[in-house]
């Protein structure tokens, strides 16, 4: 039988995209599980209220200015991170962009803006942490992708382009990661309420949702609370050595029929 040698009992975790949402849950979900948390965000204070919280409550944590469109905002947050609590053996890479507009009216440079976060700074985050990783032999790399890349929606190419993009390079790295010790894990999350989108023109958002339903891609009300996502992570990177979840996709359950109940 193959042996796998014991997870620490500390480990240190980073979150991007921390600031509110999926992010943010994530690192209360974690804490509360006892891992130490470093999150990473543009919005450094709002970070740092989630920070506080979280110690509020007992648990580990740190904040640090993050923007995963540059490489040396990355380089400084990955040596901050691991002064606050040691290596790193988590990484969940959440941070991503969300520009609305048709594949036409979507400048080049707004395109390649989303790309360069949400796939690019993917990227650049398995540079800094997986090195070390490697050389112990363990470690968790989680990316939350979407479930735009199995049901694309209209209005919103860039967004679906950089999640398609993500998730094969997360299979690829995977398959070069294998035998290492080292898990890459896709999660991905159906309808979620988050922040993301809340700063569109409200005629805009209506257009959007509107182009969804007429392809039939809102089929319920529903959506996710964040912290679903938080538990999934979880799950993905408490499993043992020698389980890898390589793809967990979460989706709300849609309300109750009410028709013939009592």
């Amino acid at each position: 039988m193959p042996r796998f040698g014991p997870q620490p009992e500390r480990r240190p975790t980073v979150i991007t995209g921390a600031s509110s949402g999926i992010g943010a849950e994530t690192a209360r979900v974690l804490a509360r599980a006892g891992y130490p948390v470093v999150l990473g965000a543009r919005r450094l204070e709002a970070c740092h209220e989630v920070a506080d919280a979280i110690r509020g409550e007992g648990g580990e944590a740190a904040a640090f200015a993050l923007d995963l469109a540059e490489p040396d905002s990355i380089a400084v947050f990955a040596d901050k991170a691991a002064g606050a609590f040691g290596s790193i053996e988590i990484v969940v890479s959440n941070a991503a962009q969300i520009q609305p507009g048709t594949a036409i009216e979507t400048t080049p440079e707004d395109f390649e803006g989303v790309l360069r976060v949400n796939l690019g700074g993917a990227h650049r985050l398995v540079r800094a942490f997986g090195p070390g990783m490697l050389e112990r032999q363990r470690g968790d790399l989680v990316f939350v992708t979407s479930d735009v890349v199995a049901h694309p929606r209209p209005c919103m190419s860039a967004y679906v382009s950089s999640k398609w993009g993500l998730e094969g390079f997360v299979t690829a790295l995977a398959m070069e990661l294998e035998g290492t010790g080292v898990r890459a894990t896709m999660v991905r999350p159906g309808p979620t309420t988050t922040g993301m989108g809340m700063d569109w023109d409200p005629a805009i958002t209506g257009e959007v949702i509107a182009e969804w339903e007429r392809w039939g891609l809102a089929r319920h009300p529903a959506f996710l609370r964040p912290d679903a996502i938080g538990l999934a992570i979880a799950h993905a990177v408490s499993a043992p050595r020698g389980t890898h979840f390589s793809v967990v996709e979460v989706q709300p359950e849609a309300p109750l029929d009410q028709k013939g109940a009592p």
